[in-house]
């Protein structure tokens, strides 16, 4: 291939991914419509084979665009990391390395040693990012708490049914 083809399909492939985010919300959008009329008319009428059979059609249709949508964001994830639509050293991710760095890492063909690790920094410091940690603690204990009540009621429930209580 040469480099005008790829220049074009590379184009092509990054105007593709500026139009295909909105119809994927438009998508979904629409089939939580279908799905809300779905169960509206699921309510008013007594399940039938139609029914069953538009059911199991439209949940084959959401995971077919979720499959289509993942596809999709792979595609921009390599854009984003291949601007280029070529290979280049990338770090954390790839690295060509030669004979010489080979030997240099005493043949070892452990990743790390070559990619390198990628720090994302998120803005916060860390005063900041303690706060947040003591925050999703407290917010974790809470959840637990509610859990252990829930865990009882639920017990309850049970030896209640059984005939225990």
């Amino acid at each position: 291939m040469n480099v005008d083809l790829i220049d074009k399909a590379n184009k092509a492939q990054r105007k593709l991914a500026e139009t295909i985010a909105p119809f994927f919300a438009a998508l979904h959008e629409l089939l939580r419509e279908v799905d809300k009329k779905v169960r509206h008319i699921e309510k008013d009428l007594k399940m039938n084979k139609d029914l069953k059979a538009l059911k199991v059609e439209l949940e084959n249709l959401h995971k077919e665009a979720k499959a289509t949508e993942y596809f999709f964001g792979h595609i921009a994830w390599l854009h984003e990391r291949f601007p280029e639509a070529q290979y280049e050293d990338v770090t954390g991710l790839c690295k060509l390395a030669g004979l010489d760095e080979v030997k240099e890492q005493e043949y070892s063909l452990n990743p790390g040693r070559y990619v390198g690790v990628v720090i994302e920094e998120d803005g916060k410091t860390e005063e900041e990012f303690i706060e947040e940690m003591i925050a999703l603690n407290d917010e974790l204990n809470k959840l637990n708490k509610e859990a252990k009540a829930l865990e009882g009621v639920i017990n309850h429930n049970i030896r209640q049914i059984a005939g225990d209580v």
